[in-house]
């Protein structure tokens, strides 16, 4: 049976009702939905390496054998490669240098730049990753499971909001339809645990609703500024958007404009 939704103006109120597209009906795939997010996660890491020399500009030589110039052979040291501090006829001060585990010397195996981290999936695969996602948004139970706070789990926009240009008012709307427990959940950040917080990632912020519009439009700008609010035009739609860390059920809110256009078979 096709599921209804609501239409709501861009002052909350209610305007219609709509039969939302089959793509809603679909049956929930978790197994593809987490291969769809792990696939957009890995092919969007940026490359990293160590510099091709790095601990390898140091000159060493130190020779084992027994009557060489410069040879550590019955000083009672080990082989670790040296390079010469200092010299007093042919007696030396050596520092380790160059081999793993000295001071400055390269690393054992350093992440190189020419690894791949590309994962592929079919575009079958990843197209029906998409329709699970979309109808897992639908779905309360799968919704309530993310902690998402809501009184109507699948809410419709008219077009005319797609024109709002000002944060307040999209923060008012959604007051309005009935998110305000959802935008207290998701409010302020909280400090990462771990290292993490050196690396350029010290603050994280729960992920709130996702606002799907037809086109590039004032909303998309100004709902940006809400923290842990996404927007992203439908065409653009993936499963990482709609099913964050491989959990299916985001909160989502669509525009009348974003449902037609699923409704010609956008990701079929």
């Amino acid at each position: 049976m096709a599921k209804k939704a609501n239409v709501y103006k861009d002052d909350g109120e209610k305007v219609s009702s709509i039969t939302l597209p089959d793509v809603f009906d679909e049956f929930v795939r978790k197994d593809l939905i987490s291969r769809a997010v792990l696939a957009v996660s890995a092919n969007s890491r940026q490359k990293y390496g160590a510099a091709p020399l790095a601990g390898k500009r140091h000159s060493v030589d130190v020779k084992k054998r027994r009557r060489d110039y410069k040879t550590c052979y019955g000083h009672g040291m080990s082989r670790v490669p040296r390079k010469v501090l200092s010299r007093s006829g042919t007696r030396f001060s050596w520092v380790s240098a160059f081999a793993p585990g000295t001071w400055g010397g390269r690393n054992a195996h350093p992440p190189k730049s020419q690894k791949n981290w590309e994962q592929k999936i079919n575009i079958k695969e990843r197209r029906l990753a998409i329709r699970s996602a979309i109808a897992a948004t639908s779905d309360k139970e799968i919704v309530s499971a993310r902690g998402h706070k809501f009184q109507e789990v699948t809410c419709i926009l008219d077009d005319a909001c797609e024109n709002i240009e000002k944060t307040k008012d999209v923060l008012l709307l959604l007051e309005k339809l009935g998110f305000t427990e959802e935008l207290e959940r998701i409010e302020g950040r909280q400090i990462r645990a771990g290292k993490g917080k050196l690396r350029g990632r010290k603050y994280k912020s729960k992920t709130g609703p996702l606002i799907v519009v037809s086109k590039n439009c004032p909303l998309a700008k100004s709902a940006a500024n809400i923290v842990g609010v996404d927007v992203v035009t439908v065409n653009f739609l993936n499963a990482a958007k709609l099913a964050p860390g491989c959990m299916p059920g985001r909160l989502t809110l669509w525009t009348k404009g974003a449902i037609e256009k699923l409704k010609d078979g956008l990701f079929a």
